[in-house]
């Protein structure tokens, strides 16, 4: 087990300023080297589980234990340093700076780190060389096809070397091709660098990778 989510509790208000409970005391447990997804209807909170479970954003209660470390408990600023050098994200955007090759975009999380330029570019080229872009580093966001942005995006999740990587629908905005080019990096980043994955998707043929599969209704988990 690499993460642990007791008890989380979840509200928003809605425009009426009623309180709107998203989730209601979820509890799930995440296995290292697995690919676990997370599915369910449109809102019925996947994302705000995700964004939980990444420490993206803080529950009302309960914990995430990492490694049997509650992230909670850490102040904003350890939390962020926490998530920049353990979890990886790929979201259904991209996300890649415009401005910046691809090459860069994806030495730029290393360098954030204080690693040098030249170690950093050196990592960013095997990264991309193991999404199938090394031809395409220097070129930018504009100059790429949605795959290969979204590729780009993957290669980026992955430049501080995290442990798990959360993924908010990273082919929900791909053609069966490339979904499927997706899929098999994701299996190869399971299999060979023994990397955790956490998945929110409507893609059933990506359900079908997964290890464990978490149905999140009513804003309670079934599994």
């Amino acid at each position: 087990m690499i993460l642990k989510a007791e008890n989380l509790v979840k509200a928003y208000q809605n425009n009426q300023k009623l309180k709107l409970e998203v989730l209601k005391s979820v509890s799930l447990e995440i296995e290292e080297k697995k690919i676990s997804v997370i599915v369910g209807a449109s809102g019925a909170g996947k994302s705000t589980l995700l964004h939980l479970l990444g420490g993206l954003d803080r529950p009302d209660s309960g914990s995430v234990y990492y490694e049997d470390h509650d992230i909670f408990k850490l102040s904003d600023d350890k939390l962020t340093k926490f998530r920049n050098k353990n979890i990886g994200f790929v979201f259904q955007f991209h996300h890649l700076l415009p401005e910046f090759t691809a090459i860069e975009n994806v030495a730029i999380p290393k360098m954030i780190h204080g690693v040098s330029l030249e170690k950093s570019t050196k990592k960013a080229l095997e990264l991309l060389e193991s999404v199938g872009l090394l031809d395409r580093a220097h070129h930018k966001p504009a100059e790429l096809s949605g795959g290969e942005q979204q590729r780009v995006a993957v290669a980026r999740a992955l430049a501080n070397d995290p442990s798990i990587i959360f993924a908010d629908e990273p082919t929900g905005n791909l053609d069966s091709a490339n979904s499927e080019i997706i899929h098999q990096i994701i299996l190869n980043l399971r299999d060979n660098l023994g990397k955790s994955f956490v998945i929110v998707t409507h893609n059933p043929e990506l359900v079908k990778l997964a290890d464990t599969v978490f149905e999140i209704k009513d804003g309670k988990i079934n599994n």
